[in-house]
């Protein structure tokens, strides 16, 4: 059976408080860096600046 993904309250956080909350969950900082990249590029994660939600382009 396949794990479905939880849903978290949609709520508004800064692209520091992100990366602290994956590293605080992570192994290493290699592990937090891969994990925000895969959910920038995903889209599981939207950026906003002036107003507009964005996907984020990660770049390999």
């Amino acid at each position: 059976m396949k794990k479905q993904d939880r849903k978290l309250h949609r709520h508004t956080m800064n692209l520091g408080d992100l990366i602290m909350t994956v590293s605080s969950c992570a192994k290493n900082s290699r592990e937090t860096v891969a994990t925000v990249a895969d959910l920038l590029a995903s889209g599981r994660v939207l950026l906003h600046a002036n107003g507009h939600a964005s996907r984020a382009q990660v770049v390999r």
